[in-house]
């Protein structure tokens, strides 16, 4: 009686579906865009990027539960592939790399909209000022890698707007020379840790 109770206990065991459980995922930095569009003078929007970013997040890939994100941008190392412009947004006038070497992401949610879209509601610290920011994100793929590392990646999109005189970056904005809404565009490769 025993042994067949111990084996029907393992077959339901080994029967019952996974239960899904949240992981973490880093992002990576080969393959983690984070760039920016802001108006010049009316006539055409700048374009630049930052080139240093790390970050991760734990996300449930069942339940869609997010939490535990944070993204850190050296705020040095921006590029516009204009020597001149990108001393500028360096100093006082924008970045201020010198006083504020980091702007960071936090969020510790999300709001599904659909299996592949939905919102972070989170929290950008830029100047030493931290304000509410929300990512409108989009799953692009949940698979395994092909080839290198091979491990399992979401391929992601993002995109929101700063408003840039919210952290006390007013260079600018009042005669319309540069735009006060700077647009983010954000591509990224994000690893499960496993």
């Amino acid at each position: 009686m025993k042994t067949a109770l111990t084996s029907i206990l393992a077959t339901a065991v080994l029967a019952a579906p996974a239960i899904a459980e949240p992981h973490r995922y880093e992002l990576d930095p080969e393959h983690t865009t984070i760039a920016f569009l802001v108006d010049h003078l009316g006539f055409a929007d700048t374009l630049g990027l930052f080139t240093r970013i790390e970050g991760g997040f734990t996300y449930d890939m069942e339940t869609k539960t997010l939490s535990d994100v944070e993204v850190r941008v050296e705020t040095e190392s921006v590029e516009t592939f204009n020597d001149a412009r990108d001393g500028h947004l360096r100093g006082t006038d924008f970045l201020d790399v010198a006083s504020h070497p980091l702007m960071v992401f936090t969020a510790e949610g999300g709001t599904p909209a659909s299996d592949t879209a939905g919102t972070v509601a989170g929290e950008l610290t830029l100047l030493g000022q931290t304000r509410p920011l929300t990512l409108e994100v989009t799953l692009n793929q949940a698979a395994r890698y092909p080839f290198g590392h091979q491990r399992f990646v979401l391929g992601l999109s993002a995109r929101a707007t700063v408003v840039r005189s919210d952290y006390g970056m007013t260079y600018a904005v009042d005669n319309g020379f540069v735009g006060d809404d700077i647009e983010v565009i954000i591509e990224t490769e994000a690893m499960r840790v496993e």
